[in-house]
């Protein structure tokens, strides 16, 4: 058994437990890895100061009012290079779209014959992006449904519900049924491009989200932040239907909809759309966290793949186009410098892009 990289043996591993390695452990790789241990053989391949303090620490891991979860640092292996993945029966990847190639080549020597790559990242290509790097190799498409942040060394939150989704193949359903013995949700899907494209509309909320500076829930219970949203979710729905794509439904509200159900009036969009607010107070996008720690964002992912799809048709999405400047410019500024965007503020300047871009 490898010990690459500071791994660390469990006590006793069944040669019967699945081999589980999260390639790209942050706040969703670490959550779900943690998530798995009591069922699984896990080892978290990330970043050296992370996977010192998951040996230190462990993983707490929480989820709105149910009970802590702890897994020891020995309840699991946590390395910084790729040869600790070597042997495992599925590789999740949860790293950065923008680092998806990367990992593909990092990882190509180390997998086996049989392995299942599954990517569980934002963005609608990563899984294209892993088929073609990795020929011969399955490849699974999934989407994470919640938002998870960090909230102390090795204590990840769960911030808002949902089931995972995958490829709804024989593969697919196998790691379903490992992550439901997990008590992790998980729903194989016939059409996951459908889902993506699905997801991404939702997600075009997280840049809103990082610039506001609120919590997320904070953040849709205003409505110039929803019409914001709306704004954007529009362009993009005008880009998919030029493109001939068909977003599935994930909600109880069709996506042709939602932006008009973002604009209702506080009291009545809290009446209507109650299930979309059960998110927790502390609750925050991943842009935000990435703004906050001074990481690179997702945006060429976000907003950024609205405003190529749309060019793509001969259509523009100006208000995407703005937000992704915004954000560009959040990245760079100092640190406690940053602007914080209110609602109303920000509504102005996307509806000036709008008009201008019209």
């Amino acid at each position: 058994m490898s010990t690459h990289d500071g791994v660390r043996k469990r006590s006793v591993v069944n040669a019967r437990t699945p081999r589980v390695a999260v390639f790209g452990a942050g706040s969703i790789g670490c959550y779900l890895g943690g998530r798995l241990a009591p069922v699984a053989d896990v080892t978290l391949v990330g970043r050296p100061a992370a996977m010192a303090a998951v040996r230190r620490n462990g993983l707490t891991l929480t989820h709105g009012d149910h009970i802590a979860r702890h897994v020891p640092g020995t309840g699991l292996r946590a390395g910084t290079d790729p040869r600790s993945a070597a042997g495992a029966d599925f590789v999740l990847i949860t790293v950065k779209s923008a680092d998806t190639v990367t990992a593909a080549r990092d990882l190509a020597p180390h997998l086996g014959p049989r392995t299942i790559v599954c990517s569980l990242q934002n963005g609608v290509h990563n899984a294209r992006v892993l088929r073609d790097a990795l020929p011969g190799h399955t490849v699974l498409a999934g989407m994470v449904p919640y938002n998870v942040a960090e909230t102390a060394p090795g204590h990840f939150h769960q911030g808002s519900g949902g089931a995972l989704m995958l490829d709804a193949t024989d593969d697919g359903r196998r790691l379903a049924g490992l992550l439901s013995r997990a008590d992790l949700e998980a729903r194989p899907q016939a059409d996951m491009r459908g889902v993506q494209y699905a997801k991404l509309l939702m997600n075009l909320n997280n840049a809103l989200n990082g610039l506001s500076g609120l919590p997320l829930r904070d953040q849709l219970e205003q409505r110039a932040y929803r019409s914001c949203l709306a704004l954007c979710q529009q362009e993009a729905l005008a880009a998919y239907q030029a493109a001939g794509i068909v977003p599935a439904r994930l909600t109880p509200v069709p996506p042709s909809l939602t932006p008009a159900l973002l604009r209702l009036p506080d009291r009545v969009f809290r009446t209507v759309a109650r299930r979309s607010l059960l998110i927790d107070a502390k609750a925050r996008s991943s842009l935000w966290d990435d703004l906050e720690r001074g990481r690179r964002t997702e945006i060429d992912q976000l907003q950024g793949e609205v405003v190529a799809l749309a060019r793509r048709h001969g259509l523009s999405a100006p208000a995407c186009a703005r937000v992704v400047t915004l954000v560009r410019e959040a990245e760079v500024a100092e640190p406690g410098r940053r602007r914080r965007w209110s609602g109303s503020d920000l509504l102005a300047v996307l509806t000036a892009a709008r008009r201008q871009g019209a």
